[in-house]
């Protein structure tokens, strides 16, 4: 494909949620002779010759819309237009990319389906998802192409027996990710030791942070992403509680690390295939099941698990094979 435009939130190689867009970025760039990226802000350090990233932020909405129109009009004519999980992107480019019969997709992998998602879905070409079940209508236009994670940024690491088990939890704290329910299951199975880490962004995740104290937990921050390696390493699993339709991205990238994962979410099962590492959303008897289950299995059976994992998320989840399924389904 010659040219490609790319439309997101931010390039920012330290934002704590959309920092794993830039490898996807490289990786398109991989496939394209010139990628342009729109981008409402952007640090645009190390990206390749080939990328050209054109920031469209202002601090009005009316301002950042024109300066989003004007910017696409400039990109075009392309090849494919891609917007990444903001359905208003795909409203605001559909006036002048679809009249010219370039395709126009949207990437979105989440449970909210709002009024501008449906919008969005009747205007795009195709919608590529990490799997049918993550997109939340039942559309002919949904193109399973997995979740892209970067999996060179993460390495097996070896975890020695040791007395307990050492859980780990990463991700905002909003009432989506279902603390709550860790945090009770993990206060009924002795030896278990628990992590938190992750960002409040709104008023909300703020409250809810505040909400989780009486756990008597310590809640950690978010930490930048050059340090996930290193949490993953001194982790013996991960816990993710994410609501059902949006299958979170830590949980592959844990996987990447060879790091088992205990999950609720039923999309999970093509990942996990034989391994029993499901527990129910909202019910912590289960999950602390499941931990006491973990903890039984001896070292060499939990690194058996990482490592299938991490070949299932080569296969099926890296970021590579996410590039090539968003250009087939541009084609």
């Amino acid at each position: 494909m010659r040219k490609l435009v790319f439309i997101t939130q931010s390039v920012d190689p330290d934002h704590p949620a959309l920092a794993a867009t830039i490898p996807k970025i490289r990786a398109l760039a991989a496939r394209v002779d010139e990628l342009v990226v729109l981008a409402q802000s952007a640090r645009p350090d190390g990206l390749p010759d080939n990328v050209d990233v054109r920031a469209f932020g202002s601090p009005a909405r009316i301002g950042r819309g024109l300066r989003f129109e004007r910017e696409l009009a400039r990109a075009l004519p392309a090849e494919a237009v891609v917007a990444h999980m903001i359905p208003l992107y795909v409203l605001l480019a559909a006036p002048l990319v679809r009249p010219r019969r370039i395709p126009l997709l949207l990437w979105y992998t989440h449970w909210n389906a709002t009024w501008k998602l449906r919008a969005a879905e009747r205007l795009a070409t195709a919608i590529v998802s990490v799997d049918r079940r993550s997109f939340p209508l039942d559309s002919a236009k949904v193109r399973p192409i997995g979740h892209g994670i970067d999996v060179n940024e993460f390495s097996c690491a070896d975890r020695p027996a040791h007395e307990g088990v050492h859980a780990l939890v990463l991700g905002r704290y909003s009432p989506a990710k279902g603390l709550p329910t860790i945090l009770d299951a993990v206060g009924q199975v002795d030896g278990v030791t628990l992590e938190v880490h992750g960002a409040a962004l709104n008023a909300l995740e703020h409250a809810h942070r505040d909400e989780l104290r009486r756990f008597g937990l310590e809640l950690g921050d978010a930490v930048p992403r050059a340090d996930l390696p290193r949490l993953f390493a001194r982790a013996d699993v991960l816990v993710n509680n994410m609501r059902a339709g949006a299958p979170d991205k830590v949980v592959y990238e844990a996987a990447a690390a060879c790091l088992p994962v205990l999950a609720s979410n039923p999309v999970f099962d093509e990942l996990f295939g034989e391994f029993p590492l499901l527990f129910a959303r909202d019910d912590p008897a289960t999950l602390a099941d499941r931990l006491r289950w973990f903890a039984a299995l001896r070292v060499e059976e939990r690194a058996e698990i990482g490592v299938a994992l991490r070949d299932r998320v080569t296969l099926r989840h890296s970021v590579d094979t996410w590039a090539d399924g968003v250009l087939e389904a541009a084609a």
